[in-house]
């Protein structure tokens, strides 16, 4: 599996920065800035891009700008441009059904609820890598979802977050080194994936 674009999702403009819901946005941030590189606005896919190397790979890193409920439609666009299978991409998202910090890999699946990935699995297709980063369940049970995903981290939570971002890196960075299985066996075990 050859690994063309890393999405991340998250809504455009400093109102959603440092929620719930923006994790993705913040991965894909971390990992420009680990490698210098830069953003440009593509207008045809509506998203930002910037372009890194990776395990020796030419990667895409991408920010849709079309709000993460319908990410599908910038995902869709530049894959089909670049004539890429739902397989080339790897997406980047916050996972309510994983505690606070902990991550997971998973190939397949349904949306769980999830507005961004039923959106992809409607208008890029499914084969895509999801890099699930949990954000713990809500506070409340009677709490509305979306007042939940747009909330922003507690102090103690963005701090758990932070401490996690390079373990979040190098998981992206195993992934297109040593393959899909190994990603999957290391990521995916508890003590790998949850904080100490």
């Amino acid at each position: 599996m050859s690994i063309a674009v890393i999405v991340g999702l998250g809504n455009p403009g400093p109102e959603y920065s440092g929620t719930r819901h923006n994790i993705g946005f913040a991965v894909v941030d971390a990992l420009a800035t680990e490698q210098g590189a830069a953003w440009k606005n593509e207008k045809r896919f509506q998203a930002e891009t910037a372009k890194v190397s990776l395990a020796g790979q030419s990667v895409v890193l991408m920010k849709p700008l079309t709000y993460v409920n319908d990410s599908g439609r910038a995902l869709g666009a530049w894959l089909r441009f670049h004539r890429q299978p739902a397989s080339a991409a790897i997406v980047a998202y916050d996972e309510i059904n994983l505690e606070l910090g902990r991550l997971k890999l998973s190939l397949n699946g349904s949306a769980g609820g999830h507005n961004g990935i039923s959106s992809l699995l409607r208008d890029a297709g499914a084969g895509f890598l999801r890099y699930r980063i949990g954000i713990g369940g809500k506070s409340h049970p009677a709490m509305d979802l979306k007042d939940w995903v747009l909330g922003r981290f507690t102090e103690a939570e963005n701090a758990l977050i932070t401490a996690r971002m390079p373990d979040y890196l190098k998981g992206l960075h195993l992934l297109l080194s040593r393959g899909v299985e190994t990603a999957m066996n290391q990521l995916n075990t508890r003590s790998h994936s949850e904080p100490a």
